[in-house]
Order: structure tokens, then sequence, then C-alpha cells
């Protein structure tokens, strides 16, 4: 199981963001500041933790917030190398990001331009939000000059900034209404020649499509045109929790609209009986009922038990193939109750279902036990 993050975010933080601002600004009341910004701090999450960095910040920076911003974004060490495997350590910018949301809104241009900063070294995403909703036009108008950008870590935050369902933020409630200024956006940025770009238009696309499915299909349609491999990845990486919902019309558009003409045989559970923590592999075999080749999308769906016994089926992917007419495949699957953050498992007798291109096609249950 994956460490929480804020394991990671202990006491060093605060006193490494102090060094920083010393190292630019001498007059720095640092072991102030320090002391300042741990009262309390084991007790406080992640986010609680940055918020009260980001007030302490407040504090004992320079009371005038341009001239505060200049000696923040000054502090900063140099620009992410890589997309992905950077760790906690971009993480030290979240009280700067705060700071930028909690008190920049009524300077424009400074914050403007500490974002396009910050972004090249942790992310604008949570920050320009509140931009966007109190200085609509003017944000967007600017987030359609980064989308242009050299860096694709601004051109990304074109498109992560004003995700209407933006994890670990606020909603947009605007652009969860009317998600055309967002579509705007993303129109310039799905070819983007980086996936750390597309993979966030993908995002903000499936975003759109829980509060507006046929906005997201007519968009995708009209994306399929001409369409590379890369654009069609960001497609099917859009489609997703429609595909996973079984959406008739997704699946056509992703060439798996065609009733399945299969059978399944040897449906096994491996162990039958497991305990919470263990895991149980399901197998079967997959058997060609045409004379034709078949290209399938094959999902799994789990019923886990919930706390009141009652059960909620959640999808899982499993292969998509090509089966040759008259052919059989035999697939085999781990589904592991080990102990996550995201779900608790409970013990009891979990149902579990095949989606062959969105058709159900139920396989039996295993029993899980304390």
């Amino acid at each position: 199981m994956a460490e929480p993050l804020i394991n990671n975010y202990g006491p060093e933080i605060p006193r490494q963001i102090a060094d920083q601002i010393k190292a630019v600004d001498a007059s720095f009341q640092d072991q102030a500041f320090i002391k300042t910004a741990l009262i309390g701090y084991e007790k406080l999450s992640l986010m609680e933790r940055g918020q009260q960095i980001a007030k302490s910040l407040e504090t004992y920076l320079p009371a005038d917030y341009e001239e505060a911003i200049g000696i923040l974004v000054a502090s900063m060490g140099p620009r992410l190398e890589r997309d992905m495997g950077n760790g906690m350590a971009p993480f030290i910018y979240l009280p700067h990001s705060f700071y930028i949301a909690n008190y920049g809104l009524n300077h424009f241009e400074a914050s403007m331009q500490a974002i396009y900063q910050l972004t090249k070294r942790f992310t604008g995403e949570f920050c320009i939000r509140p931009f966007l909703e109190q200085h609509t036009q003017a944000t967007l108008e600017r987030l359609h000059l980064w989308a242009e950008d050299e860096c694709h870590y601004v051109r990304r935050l074109a498109s992560e900034g004003p995700r209407p369902r933006l994890p670990w933020a606020s909603h947009l409630p605007a652009f969860k209404k009317d998600p055309s200024p967002v579509l705007a956006l993303l129109e310039k940025l799905k070819d983007d020649p980086e996936l750390y770009v597309r993979r966030s238009v993908a995002n903000n696309l499936n975003d759109i499509g829980k509060d507006h499915p046929k906005l997201l299909l007519a968009t995708t349609k009209s994306w399929l045109k001409g369409a590379d491999k890369n654009r069609l990845w960001l497609i099917r990486h859009a489609l997703r929790s429609l595909v996973k919902q079984s959406h008739p019309k997704a699946l056509e558009q992703l060439g798996y609209g065609q009733t399945p003409q299969v059978e399944i045989t040897q449906v096994s559970f491996t162990p039958k009986t497991i305990k919470l923590g263990e895991a149980v592999e399901l197998s079967f075999e997959l058997h060609s009922k045409s004379k034709q080749a078949q290209k399938l999308l094959i999902d799994f769906c789990v019923y886990f038990v919930k706390a009141n016994a009652t059960s909620s089926g959640k999808v899982f992917k499993l292969k998509t193939l090509t089966l040759p007419g008259n052919s059989a495949e035999i697939l085999k699957k781990k589904i592991s109750f080990a102990k996550i953050n995201t779900r608790k498992h409970y013990p009891g007798e979990h149902l579990v279902e095949l989606l062959i291109n969105g058709k159900s096609h139920p396989l039996g249950s295993f029993l899980v036990h304390i």
C-alpha cells in the first residue's frame, strides 16, 4: 500500500521554505515563521498544513502583496525536469499556491506571473481557480495565451486549471453548468505533443462528461475525424467513465458497438474463500461463437459488500482484444482485498460479472471472511 502523502510533509517543510526565503531576503524572520507554522502541526491534514504555512507566510512576508510575492517567487528552486516520478518534492510549494489564492485576488497581474512560475515547479491548478471564479474573462484570456506557451507545464495548466471537477479542489459550478469556455481551451490542446498535456485534456473531458455526456460524445465524435494514434488514446481515456457505464454510443465510437457472440466456460475463483487482506484469482475461457473476428472490450464488475451488508458494483478494466472466429482465449485476473485508502473491505459474498462490449455476463461469486 502506498504511504500516505502526509507522512512526507512533516516539520521539515516549513523549515525548508524558511531557508529558501532567507536566502533571498535576509530580513525574513525565519525562526518566528517556523514556530508559528508548526503550532498544532501534527494534528493537521495535508491541506490544512499547507494552509497554515500559507497563513504564516502572510504574517512574516512584507504586508505589500506584490513585494511579498516577488520574494516568494524568487525563493523557489529550479523548474521540474520530468513530468512524473518527482515524489513529494514539488509539494513544498503547496503553501505558495494557497498564499496566491488567499491573498492575491486583488493583484491579478502579479498573481498571474507568480502562477506562471509556480506551475513550472509544482502546479498552479489549485490557486488559479479562485481567479476563474472572480476574474473569469481575464483568466480565460490568460489561459488561452498559456495554451500556446513553449513550456508544456504551462500548457497543461490551461487544461488542468479549469477542470470542472478537479480532484482535491472545489468544483467550478459555472463550468459544470456551461463547459463551452473550457472546451475552447481543449480544442487548442487536443493534439499537444506532450502526453502530460493530452492526459489532462482527457481528464478534463471526462469531468465534463459526468455532467454533459451528450456534449462529451459530440466532442469526441468530431475529434475522431482525422485522429492520429495520440488523439485516439486521448478519446479512449476521455470516454472511460461512459465505457464503465456501458454507454452504447461511447462503445460504438471506440469500435465496440457490436453485440458479442461468445460463450464463457471454465469459470473459477481460486481460492473460492479468502480472508480480508488476501486475493482471489478469476479465470475463465472465452469462446467465439462467430466465424468472423470480433473486436471486444472486456471489463469486469465486482459487487463489493458494504458496511450495511448491501453490495455496490465497481468496474475494472480487463482486456481489449480481437478474438478470431471460432477461437478461444483463457483470461485471468487477480482481485485483491488488501487494505487501501480509497475503499474499506467487508466480509460476505461478492458477485462478479463480465462486461463484454457493455453486455453483462454473470460469472458467479466468492466469499470473503475475517
